[in-house]
């Protein structure tokens, strides 16, 4: 398991770009079309993934794992399931609650290699 993004989602994409990139002095890594940019803060390897496609998500660790499958089916009892294991572009996401009600994200890149 690898904290991979921090995920922000925003109601104004180009505002929060404009804090992260030009205020606090991320660098700008990737977009998705016009909903989502990666940054990364010079000197770390964890990223910030600034998403406008549902502002009201709420933010939180993405992790990465080499299996969402083997993790949901391995999964500590304390997180809750908010989202189950669903295909995404790339691999596939589930979404889960720990105790204190922080959310968690879990992805993995499985079909990403395939493409490739």
């Amino acid at each position: 398991m690898k904290l991979e993004f921090l995920f922000i989602p925003t109601s104004d994409l180009n505002a929060s770009l404009a804090l992260y990139r030009d205020g606090l002095g991320f660098t700008e890594l990737w977009r998705e079309g016009d909903a989502t940019v990666a940054l990364t803060l010079p000197g770390s390897e964890v990223q910030v993934m600034l998403d406008a496609n549902d502002p009201q998500a709420p933010a939180g660790p993405i992790f990465v794992v080499e299996s969402v499958t083997d993790f949901h089916a391995k999964r500590p009892e304390a997180l809750s399931v908010i989202e189950e294991p669903a295909d995404i572009p790339g691999g596939a996401m589930a979404t889960y609650q720990e105790p204190g009600g922080a959310v968690l994200y879990i992805l993995d890149q499985s079909t990403d290699a395939e493409a490739g």
